[in-house]
């Protein structure tokens, strides 16, 4: 009996100084990855909306939940650059987080994929830079197009899938065009273009 309760003692003692080491590292790395985390959603509102004045780039929240961010063009906040939401949809083995930017008429102005896990060499291409290019080719072919025209391929729009990775290329086009959509209600409309049956596009 005394055996029992000196495992047990022994036991407790080990789980609990594992708690307290456990509770320790959170406590020193949780400010790390919450910074880390302000930084990555930082530089994706830039490339997202790159019209805008970084500082003058403001958060619409309602209950505690960021629906999207105004982009002014100056700290004045006098005129607005555009919007920018977080459009998140799974893939092929992860669920794929981008920050996109569109100006005041829903046209994409920037895209930055922010968070995936996709498969290397396939999924992964979604954030592949072609030799001689400053961009990702795949992330490219959004700008300047509106909710219309997304659509891959194999769906028959405009935007064209990775090879061995439509679900990948998918996952990113219909959660863009859902979230502008969702983003469009949520404005009461866009404003109208300035010639809505030409837009450009980035081929």
């Amino acid at each position: 009996m005394k055996e029992i309760f000196k495992l047990g003692g022994i036991l407790l003692l080990v789980t609990a100084l594992a708690s307290g080491a456990l509770s320790m590292v959170n406590k020193i790395t949780k400010p790390k990855i919450e910074e880390q985390k302000r930084l990555v959603v930082e530089r994706a509102l830039i490339a997202a909306l790159p019209t805008a004045d970084p500082k003058a780039i403001e958060k619409v929240i309602e209950n505690d939940e960021i629906l999207y961010y105004i982009g002014y063009t100056t700290q004045e906040k006098t005129d607005i650059a555009g919007y920018a939401f977080v459009a998140k949809k799974a893939g092929y083995s992860s669920v794929i987080e981008t920050m996109v930017g569109v100006d005041t008429t829903g046209k994409i102005i920037g895209i930055k994929v922010m968070e995936e896990k996709e498969t290397p060499g396939l999924g992964t291409k979604i954030e592949e830079i072609k030799y001689g290019e400053s961009a990702p080719w795949f992330q490219l072919q959004f700008i300047n197009r509106y909710a219309g025209e997304l659509a891959v391929d194999k769906d028959n729009g405009p935007i064209r899938s990775i090879t061995g990775a439509t679900i990948s290329s998918r996952a990113v086009t219909n959660s863009i065009k859902e979230g502008l959509e969702q983003l469009e209600k949520r404005l009461g409309g866009f404003k109208k273009q300035a010639n809505p049956t030409q837009t450009e596009q980035v081929s």
